[in-house]
C-alpha cells in the first residue's frame, strides 16, 4: 500500500524542539520531491519545507529559516523536520507530501503535490 505516515507531534512549550518523522511504504522516496506542509486553525495550508528529488537541496520558508531542518534517511525510507525554538505561531497540523515531477512545493502550490498524509498536531503552548 502507498502511504506516508507523520509522526512526532505533540505538545511543547515555547523555545522548546520536537522531531517529526514521515515514513513511507510502497514506494522509494528517494525518487520524490518531500515537502512538510502546516496548516494553522482558520488558515490555508502553507509549505514549510521542501527537498529536492535530484540533489537534496532545501528550502525553508521565511517564517522557520534557521530554526527547522528538513531531512531524509533513505536507509529508513524516511523523512524528518527537526524544529527547533518553537513559536506559538507554529502550532498547526503538520502534513509530508510528495511530488514526483514539477516544482509545486517550492511555489507553494499544495494542490500540486501527488500524495500527502494524514498530518501530525503540533501544539505550541505553555
Amino acid at each position: 500500500q502507498v502511504q506516508l505516515v507523520e509522526s512526532g507531534g505533540g505538545l511543547v512549550q515555547p523555545g522548546g524542539s520536537l522531531r517529526l518523522s514521515c515514513a513511507a511504504s510502497g514506494f522509494t522516496l528517494d525518487r520524490y520531491t518531500i515537502g512538510w506542509f502546516r496548516q494553522a486553525p482558520g488558515k490555508e495550508r502553507e509549505v514549510v519545507s521542501c527537498m529536492g528529488r535530484s540533489d537534496g537541496s532545501t528550502t525553508y520558508s521565511d517564517s522557520v529559516k534557521g530554526r527547522f531542518t528538513i531531512s531524509r534517511d533513505n536507509a529508513k525510507n524516511t523523512v524528518y523536520l527537526q524544529m527547533n525554538s518553537l513559536k506559538p505561531e507554529d502550532t498547526g497540523v503538520y502534513f509530508c507530501a510528495t511530488e514526483r515531477y514539477g516544482s509545486s512545493c517550492v511555489f507553494n502550490r499544495p494542490d500540486g503535490m501527488d500524495l500527502w498524509g494524514k498530518g501530525t498536531l503540533v501544539t505550541v503552548s505553555s
